[in-house]
């Protein structure tokens, strides 16, 4: 223990530390629903998708000579969030939660559209608004993202270009979106969470199977990410991002996916100026360099956030699994690009409500020789 006075000690305290402190006092005093969790501007958090191990993350630290803020996992629709939690906690990230209604082995679907905004999943989001709330730890929860690609399974249309409708139409996918939204923001008492889903949209009230229904939802400090791709695959009428709006009340960030692949740039603006959702700020969910080093990509793509100041989140997706092509070390001059540009003091390192927030996880347990 330092034997320096006290008061000295908190003097000398990280800037990014008192941050924390005011900006959590700010969070939590804050009344329920929406919470935005937008850094200063011009600030962008960088983040990177999840491959499962730390040692993942920090190689990626080091190839990028920079922390990422954020972490982006990948959840099937009924996964438990806590070994996710310890790559959060010790790689002092905050969380982006993507959902999913797709079993990640066996790739059958878990759950529809319409029997998420039914109630058949309520039990996963109690448990979603419980975890988050009882850990005060703020998240961006990015449910069924790229509904507008027709690969997903919760998509509204069919890769030939042919609208699903039924339990799959837009409707329900706006419907379900708005019932996760509220379920897992909480911050209400029974009593109003049901008026929210039944009075207010129609829908039936809180379906618990597993027990009686709590009394109230603690607040959680989550924020919604809704996340089309720019245009639709395939661009089709009833397949644009505008089809699958769930309204302002229930997206705190609206993000987009853009890879090398398909760097179709008017699609882009024109997503990012459209008026539905011309006061939210802008995340890009996954960007990613695939197949050949494209290092103009990333260039012109850092410039493009640059210049459009609502753009606060840029999150690399790396991929994972056998034949990935999506890591950036795979592409030398691209790493090299992306490198050099988020020097930029802009890009910001640590989400300032997670760096050093939570307690160290404690030691595992060794296993007795025999």
């Amino acid at each position: 223990m330092s034997s320096q006075p006290r008061s000295r000690l908190h003097a000398r305290r990280p800037l990014w530390l008192a941050l924390a402190a005011t900006a959590l006092s700010l969070l939590f005093a804050a009344p329920a629903g929406a919470l935005s969790l937008v850094p200063p501007k011009p600030s962008v958090f960088l983040g990177v998708s999840d491959q499962g191990s730390i040692e993942a993350f920090n190689r990626f630290t080091e190839q990028t000579g920079k922390h990422p803020a954020l972490l982006e996992t990948y959840f099937s629709w009924g996964n438990s969030f806590n070994k996710a939690f310890e790559r959060w906690r010790e790689t002092q990230t905050r969380p982006i939660v993507h959902i999913s209604t797709q079993n990640a082995q066996t790739l059958e679907e878990i759950i529809t559209p319409q029997q998420i905004a039914l109630g058949v999943g309520d039990e996963y989001l109690l448990q979603m608004n419980q975890f988050f709330a009882s850990h005060g730890l703020p998240a961006y929860i990015r449910p069924l993202g790229e509904p507008n690609r027709c690969l997903n399974p919760w998509a509204g249309v069919e890769c030939d270009g042919t609208l699903k409708g039924g339990e799959y139409s837009t409707l329900w996918y706006k419907e379900a979106f708005r019932r996760i939204a509220a379920i897992v923001r909480g911050g209400v008492s029974l009593e109003q969470l049901n008026a929210t889903l039944t009075t207010e949209l129609g829908l039936p009230p809180l379906n618990r199977p597993k027990g009686p229904p709590p009394t109230a939802l603690p607040p959680a400090p989550v924020s919604m990410i809704w996340s089309p791709l720019p245009a639709g695959s395939p661009r089709v009428k009833g397949n644009f991002p505008g089809n699958y709006w769930p309204g302002s009340k229930w997206v705190d960030w609206v993000g987009t996916d853009f890879y090398s692949k398909y760097p179709v740039w008017d699609d882009l603006n024109k997503f990012y100026e459209a008026k539905q959702w011309k006061n939210k700020p802008v995340a890009i969910t996954e960007w990613g360099v695939q197949d050949k080093d494209e290092p103009q990509f990333v260039k012109q793509l850092i410039a493009w956030i640059v210049n459009h100041k609502r753009v606060q989140m840029l999150d690399y997706y790396q991929g994972f699994g056998e034949g990935n092509t999506y890591e950036l070390a795979l592409y030398p001059r691209s790493l090299n690009q992306y490198r050099k540009k988020i020097r930029r003091a802009n890009f910001i390192s640590y989400a300032e409500y997670q760096a050093g927030l939570l307690p160290p996880l404690p030691p595992k347990e060794k296993k007795a020789s025999k």
